[in-house]
């Protein structure tokens, strides 16, 4: 089954989150008082290898914009930016055509069909509101109305998956379309080695080649404004047999010399639509 489908089937959220009001007078929080809810205490151990913080900044996402996620996965950064948005932007969550096929099992298409809703009532339980008022739509369903709209679009370790959907060519279309005109594209990436060949490396395995990253981006008609280290492991060597899934978190095969090397080697792009 592809890993994309596998990523975006659940959403793994808790009780409704209640951030703290940034002078108890009803504020939208500020990014740290979210980072430091007692919500995101399963989550913080995290935050010295994303360094989310840092990351957003660089992404120059505020929180009065409105910011889309690419495969929100297990609702890491769902967790920072819904909150961090509710009172003057907005979150909009991203998934891959369930049409597109590509999985190994009907229980697998059977979970991408359904991903639409059950993300929209588990956000809802999660953070307030009715799940009607939720926006999460597959990447060939955004309402004509958005286009132009949307002021980031961040993928945050997703884009080996979007890649091995099959359906690139259809994330680059729809994401130039409803990008507004000045609006960027934030990209964390695995990163490969500068000089891995694709039999060794490549995005089955989670890891992609910076140069490689950049030129799909840059025939997708996008152009790179900056790059970034802030999510960069030297201590990675990003040659797994079985691709990124054997660094922490997942640590797949419990290999002793990874336990304590951090998260993965990570480029952090931002690009602009190219004129």
């Amino acid at each position: 089954m592809k890993r994309f489908a596998l990523a975006v089937a659940a959403l793994a959220l808790t009780a409704p989150f209640a951030p703290a009001m940034a002078d108890g007078h009803g504020a939208h929080p500020t990014l740290e008082e979210v980072l430091a809810d007692e919500r995101r205490d399963g989550d913080r151990a995290r935050d010295q290898y994303r360094n989310p913080a840092e990351t957003l900044a660089f992404f120059q996402v505020a929180p009065d914009m409105t910011v889309a996620e690419v495969a929100p996965g297990g609702g890491w950064y769902t967790r920072i930016l819904a909150p961090y948005l509710a009172e003057n932007g907005q979150y909009i969550a991203i998934a891959r055509d369930s049409d597109e096929g590509g999985f190994d099992t009907r229980a697998a298409r059977a979970r991408a069909l359904a991903w639409t809703e059950r993300f929209k009532q588990n956000f809802a339980e999660e953070f307030g509101g009715s799940a009607d008022e939720v926006m999460a739509f597959e990447i060939d369903e955004f309402p004509d109305e958005l286009s132009g709209s949307i002021d980031r679009i961040l993928i945050v370790r997703a884009l080996h998956g979007v890649w091995n959907g099959g359906d690139i060519q259809l994330w680059m279309h729809e994401m130039r379309k409803v990008l507004a005109d000045d609006g960027m594209v934030g990209i964390v990436q695995h990163r490969a080695p500068a000089d891995a060949t694709y039999a060794d490396v490549n995005p089955a395995l989670g890891y992609m080649r910076e140069a490689d990253m950049i030129k799909l981006m840059e025939i997708s008609g996008f152009e790179l404004v900056a790059k970034s280290e802030i999510n960069a492991n030297p201590n990675d060597t990003a040659d797994h047999p079985e691709g990124v899934w054997e660094m922490k978190p997942v640590w797949r095969t419990k290999r002793p010399e990874l336990e304590n090397l951090g998260e993965s080697d990570r480029m952090t792009l931002l690009f602009r639509k190219a004129d």
